[in-house]
């Protein structure tokens, strides 16, 4: 891929820019990034890598916004960050290793089997009942990141889901869920580039749409905008999953 037709660079900007919305209000904007590069012709494992650029980026536009709005508090990031960003590069490194024909099957059942949990989203109202056990809690983000590392789809809800029962409310969740994994995004990405796994042109190309998408799904997060997105959302997501399957 070494020039980006002009038709090329419009789908991968609406991409990212779609797809940044959807991470920032919940997450699942990667099981439409990476299957849009395969279909424009990168292997599994570069579309993998070169995704990364993007979510980077768009989730430092997502926490700078947030940050803005007054609602992240960099006091919580710490605790969370370590775990989830060690996993991070464990995962990067445990992928790396994967035939780009088989990470592009398996992408295609995580897909699926992220699709209903994407759809549904975060119930915010959920609550710990007690605060488990510090090792509990860093055994579990540690895993979150070695799939964060490894395949990033999804991760969103994931991390909502813990950072919830952490007693976070919604909204810092939110904030504290781009934040962290833009920093686990940070220490994967040079591991995706030494093993030359990142196409760097698409991947500008797309993380400017992604950037943009940040930015504003921050915005829609506090207006309440995550519902608008999800039936399109769920069509296209199943329509790149069966592609992926029979890829090949």
């Amino acid at each position: 891929m070494e020039g980006i037709p002009v038709g090329e660079a419009a789908l991968l900007l609406g991409g990212g820019l779609v797809a940044g919305v959807v991470n920032t209000l919940a997450g699942g904007g990667s099981l439409l990034t990476v299957p849009l590069l395969v279909m424009l012709g990168l292997p599994g494992g570069v579309a993998n890598g070169t995704n990364r650029v993007g979510i980077l980026l768009q989730c430092l536009a997502a926490a700078w916004q947030f940050r803005s709005l007054g609602v992240l508090r960099g006091r919580d990031v710490l605790p969370i960050v370590a775990p989830v960003a060690f996993g991070s590069v464990l995962g990067a490194v445990l992928v790396g290793q994967v035939a780009n024909a088989t990470f592009e099957r398996i992408f295609g059942v995580v897909m699926l089997l992220l699709l209903v949990p994407t759809l549904r989203g975060v119930h915010t109202t959920a609550r710990a009942v007690s605060r488990p056990h510090p090792v509990v809690t860093a055994l579990a983000l540690l895993v979150i990141g070695i799939y964060t590392g490894a395949f990033q789809a999804g991760v969103g809800i994931l991390l909502l889901f813990a950072l919830l029962y952490l007693g976070h409310d919604a909204m810092h969740a939110n904030a504290l869920k781009v934040t962290v994994i833009a920093l686990s995004a940070l220490s994967a990405v040079p591991v995706f580039a030494w093993n030359e796994q990142i196409a760097w042109i698409p991947a500008l190309v797309l993380a400017a749409g992604f950037t943009v998408g940040g930015a504003l799904g921050a915005k829609f997060a506090v207006r309440g905008g995550e519902r608008l997105i999800r039936p399109v959302l769920a069509v296209a997501v199943v329509a790149l999953a069966l592609r992926m399957l029979t890829i090949g």
